[in-house]
């Protein structure tokens, strides 16, 4: 039997100057999946290809909560086109070396605050202090089993308090044919049907390749998440290609190799919507520093002929302030942002607020705001030229719970690559509360089910950044 729900497209904020817009070639497809099996997943032994002769193993069903279940090496764990995967809360996945995850139909991983899931990989011990392993060295990097693949099929793909790790093996041809991805690919998590929807909230992506995940087109929700150690010397975290459309929200991202979310209209298939993405109250830490192109790196990107809005976002320390791109060009016509603070230890981040070459318009909202001093952003100033951001440089500190700002100890800035210890809640006296814009609307085009769907759009708060003084925003 299978269940249906019309997506909810918009969710309008009372008096919003930005709510719900028809944007060229939006869907509102009838959104489907398929109850699992009501037989559990075995957990007595690994989930093994091996008598069957070839690297694919399919499964249904239930994965029970308190178990820990095991992929065997070099195996596909493939949920066809009509079955449904679902884990309860408390559930240890440990895949294989070389192994992977494809979907095909529907999953679903339901952790809960109080017992969340793993994807991971057994044995590995973490070092996440600044300065403790260089990337080659760090086994958050090396690619250890090839990810979570929703193909073309897959209508519904769901985590939710799942901590995701060490993914972004090469995809072989076997791999990618069965997946209906590409040769070559080094993604933690990629997701690949304009009509599916791909949901992930309250979890956690650590280490990956290339981008930890690549939305090649979807429908999406992806709030209150932590991203650290994502990609080696390249790849952006959230990577969103044409025909995605959604909401990208409260996530905080530490140490990315590029940008931590990017939307890009690049690849639109036919019958696929524009991208639209509306990000807001994201936490950017120490972004870029692994990127080895120059000119990119660091927190927001709007390219290609991409649509949306960013507001109330918040970037620390990273390489290259938030980007919109003028070749191509992004859809600067329907493309809206404020209340975006930045902070910098150096005068060479400061001078990349606003990136240079690009055409990324300063803000009255912003903080610092280009009516700082007379120094700073002057008159003479025009869009994607070099300044002076002297007058910038370590002030206006966030006053986060616990995060040395300026950096001390030696460690440069790339080496704050993990939340570790860290804690970037807000002090009462930061300059980040009650600066945000709480008018705009987020864009669900997703199911809402605490299940099956988005559990919780947290509207945008008032306070800047991924943490708000009265608790809401991201609970990690």
């Amino acid at each position: 039997m299978k269940k249906y729900i019309v997506p909810i497209i918009c969710i309008i904020v009372a008096a919003s100057v930005s709510g719900c817009q028809k944007w060229k070639g939006e869907h509102t497809d009838i959104y489907s999946y398929t109850p699992p099996a009501a037989s559990p997943v075995s957990d007595k032994a690994p989930l093994s290809c091996s008598a069957s002769g070839t690297s694919v193993v399919s499964v249904k069903g239930t994965m029970l909560s308190g178990k820990t279940y095991s992929v065997e090496a070099g195996c596909d764990l493939v949920i066809n086109a009509t079955d449904t995967l679902l884990m309860q809360s408390g559930v240890t996945l440990n895949m294989g070396l070389g192994s992977s995850i494809i979907a095909l139909g529907t999953f679903v991983s339901n952790g809960s605050k109080n017992a969340p899931n793993w994807i991971t990989v057994a044995g590995i011990t973490k070092n996440d202090a600044p300065g403790g392993l260089a990337p080659a060295n760090d086994p958050a990097y090396a690619g250890k089993w090839k990810g979570i693949i929703g193909g073309p099929t897959c209508n519904l793909l769901v985590l939710r308090w799942t901590h995701v790790e060490y993914g972004g093996l090469t995809e072989g041809k076997a791999t990618s044919t069965i997946a209906g991805s590409g040769t070559g690919n080094q993604y933690s998590i990629l997701f690949a049907n304009y009509k599916g929807n791909f949901i992930m909230e309250d979890s956690w992506l650590y280490g990956g390749v290339d981008d930890p995940i690549r939305i090649s087109a979807g429908k999406i929700a992806i709030f209150r998440n932590t991203f650290e150690k994502n990609g080696v010397s390249g790849g952006d975290c959230l990577n969103a290609k044409g025909g995605t459309t959604g909401t990208m929200a409260y996530n905080l991202f530490v140490g990315t190799a590029t940008n931590g979310q990017k939307a890009s209209n690049k690849g639109q298939a036919s019958g696929a919507p524009q991208t639209n993405i509306v990000m807001y109250n994201n936490t950017f830490v120490s972004g870029g520093y692994r990127q080895v192109q120059s000119g990119r790196g660091g927190c927001i990107n709007f390219e290609e002929g991409a649509a949306g809005k960013y507001y109330n976002n918040v970037a620390i320390n990273c390489r290259f302030g938030f980007r919109v791109v003028g070749s191509p060009i992004a859809d600067i016509a329907h493309l809206a942002y404020g209340n975006n603070y930045q902070w910098a230890d150096s005068l060479s981040v400061a001078n990349q607020f606003y990136p240079t070459g690009y055409i990324t318009q300063p803000q009255t909202t912003d903080i610092p705001s280009i009516t700082t001093s007379a120094n700073y952003l002057p008159s003479t100033y025009t869009v994607g030229s070099i300044y002076d951001g002297s007058d910038v440089v370590q002030k206006n500190n966030p006053m986060f719970l616990n995060f040395p700002l300026p950096t001390v100890g030696g460690h440069a800035l790339s080496q704050y690559s993990a939340v570790g210890n860290y804690n970037f809640r807000l002090l009462a006296n930061s300059p980040l509360i009650g600066k945000g814009n709480t008018t705009i609307a987020p864009l669900i085009t997703v199911p809402i089910d605490k299940i099956y769907g988005l559990s919780e759009a947290t509207l945008p708060g008032s306070d800047l950044g991924a943490y708000q003084l009265n608790g809401t925003g991201n609970q990690h």
